[in-house]
């Protein structure tokens, strides 16, 4: 890894560690500049196992989440796990031929499934409107209960009134600094050379996959650790923006390295803006539904 990438992933990394929200942390990671940047300073080709590439992204934030919210281990172990995924699943793409036509095909296939299951297990989730209003004859407890007793409605002065030391927690308590929530400049520099490290001594074995390789995943996936299933979630989504701009410098890469970038960021762009179209108006037809989903008026 060169000077200048990593540069590239540091400012990625520390833009995304800045963002709150998690939808707008995972686009911004999904911009596909460390892409560029290794098509540009490698001169590989996309090819079928490039456009697979993007499913190894995915498989090594689930092997992270999985690994850390689910079995518990350290963060940077399970970091590790995740980059040892990748690194199997290139294996395994690099051992065989990958036309890229049926390629392109499998994974807009797999996205969609991933989509579809995705959208099941949240609508699983939500409760049903019957569970989620309570009938009238709940809702409105008897008189004897809504009236409690005089000696139980007032509780004495001395209850009422919690002392100031417990009703007011100190700041540091209430509100984690963010110091204590981030790692600290020197750790994520230490992190960032070490996955550089790492790239360049898995260069032989990856070699054309170092394009989908996840340079700043690695820290991101740190640096969201708290939201981490979520942010799966959301990059997810945005992976099939990547997949475009992969197809569309795969369709000029014979010509211009640079038309083949342009041509690559715009089918980025436009895949971009149609699923964020796309989710919002799933938000604004959920929203909409909620009121359908009430009670119906005694």
């Amino acid at each position: 890894m060169t000077v200048s990438a990593v540069l590239l992933v540091t400012a990625v990394v520390w833009a995304v560690s800045l963002i709150r929200s998690v939808r707008l942390r995972a686009f911004v990671y999904s911009l596909p500049l460390p892409m560029s940047l290794a098509l540009v300073s490698t001169g590989h080709r996309v090819e079928g196992a490039q456009l697979l590439g993007v499913l190894g992204l995915n498989l090594f934030f689930v092997v992270v989440a999985v690994t850390h919210h689910r079995l518990r281990w350290p963060i940077l172990l399970a970091d590790a796990a995740g980059i040892a995924g990748y690194v199997a699943f290139s294996a395994g793409l690099l051992a065989v031929p990958v036309p890229f036509a049926p390629a392109l095909a499998g994974t807009v296939a797999l996205w969609a499934l991933a989509m579809l299951l995705m959208r099941r297990r949240q609508a699983a989730r939500a409760a049903p409107a019957d569970l989620r209003a309570a009938p009238a004859d709940l809702r409105a407890a008897p008189a004897d209960l809504r009236a409690a007793p005089a000696d139980l409605r007032a509780a004495p002065a001395d209850l009422r009134a919690a002392p100031a030391d417990l009703r007011a927690a100190p700041t540091d308590l209430r509100a984690a600094p963010a110091a204590a929530r981030r790692l600290p400049a020197p750790v994520k520099l230490l992190v960032i050379l070490l996955g550089a490290a790492l790239t360049g001594l898995l260069g032989e074995l990856l070699r054309a996959m170092v394009v989908t390789f996840p340079y700043s995943g690695v820290l991101v996936a740190v640096e969201s650790r708290r939201d981490l299933v979520a942010f799966t979630r959301h990059f997810a989504r945005n992976s099939l923006a990547l997949v475009a701009f992969l197809a569309a410098y795969h369709r000029w890469q014979d010509g211009s390295s640079v038309a083949a970038l342009a041509a690559g960021w715009v089918a980025f762009a436009l895949v971009a803006v149609a699923l964020h179209v796309a989710a919002r108006g799933g938000v604004a037809r959920r929203r909409a539904a909620l009121p359908a989903a009430g009670p119906s008026p005694v």
